[in-house]
């Protein structure tokens, strides 16, 4: 189980806060979907759990472990992948996720599993010896998330995965994330798009100007009273503002 408790944090003393007493709960096992306009707070958070952020108010747990220690207990239990791609054209498909796992601190032998099971998941292996760099938008996706998969992570988080991926990308890649969950993985899934949450998640978090506005399983949040006319209408047009 994760648990966000009454977390807070603003880049500078004299910023607003981009997280503003956010309390979450997020089973093992499931996709969270976490929607909200830019600005929201979506990739604070995030950022947060990827420990590119500290802690400054509040805490994040899992198994009623306090984050920082729990990621160093399981280094590689938790992966980001990012909205933007991340990893070295230059490099091939194959020369890319070694690199990656290896900077894990993986054994040889594992790093190799874990990079034939990532081409797998992804199914890259038509284009395991084709340079990042030339790869299609949609096919770049699939990279990135097999490189977050290296070390076989226990929990993903997705920072709109899909954004900007032609049709067929956009279905892979969500297909692919409810897979991930059915193996046992947990994924907090950030997006602008209801549909997509509708596709994968089984609850969901509406955030804007860093509080949260709504969050439960889908049907809760559509028929919660308290939602805000707001949020009610974010969920009936199964879009979010920019």
């Amino acid at each position: 189980m994760i648990r966000i408790d009454r977390l807070r944090y603003r880049y500078r003393p004299d910023a607003p806060w981009a997280l503003d007493d956010v309390s979450l709960a997020i089973g093992r096992g499931r996709v969270f979907g976490l929607l909200g306009p830019n600005g929201a707070g979506k990739t604070t958070l995030i950022s947060i759990f990827a420990g590119l952020l500290a802690v400054r108010e509040g805490g994040i747990f899992i198994d009623d472990e306090p984050l920082a220690a729990w990621r160093t207990a399981h280094p590689n239990a938790l992966a980001l992948v990012p909205q933007d791609t991340a990893f070295y054209p230059m490099l091939t498909v194959a020369e890319n996720l070694d690199f990656f796992a290896g900077a894990q601190g993986l054994p040889c032998r594992q790093r190799r599993e874990n990079c034939e099971r990532a081409v797998a998941f992804a199914r890259l292996e038509a284009v395991v010896g084709r340079r990042a760099g030339e790869l299609s938008g949609g096919l770049r996706r699939r990279l990135n998330l097999a490189i977050g998969l290296t070390g076989a992570p226990l929990i993903l988080l997705l920072d709109e995965p899909a954004v900007g991926v032609d049709p067929q990308s956009r279905h892979f890649m969500l297909e692919a994330v409810a897979r991930y969950a059915a193996e046992g993985g947990t994924v907090i899934y950030t997006s602008h798009y209801m549909d997509e949450v509708e596709a994968v998640c089984q609850e969901l978090a509406i955030v804007d100007h860093g509080k949260v506005v709504a969050s439960g399983d889908l049907a809760s949040v559509r028929g919660d009273a308290a939602n805000l006319e707001e949020a009610f209408m974010l969920l009936t047009h199964h879009s979010l503002r920019d």
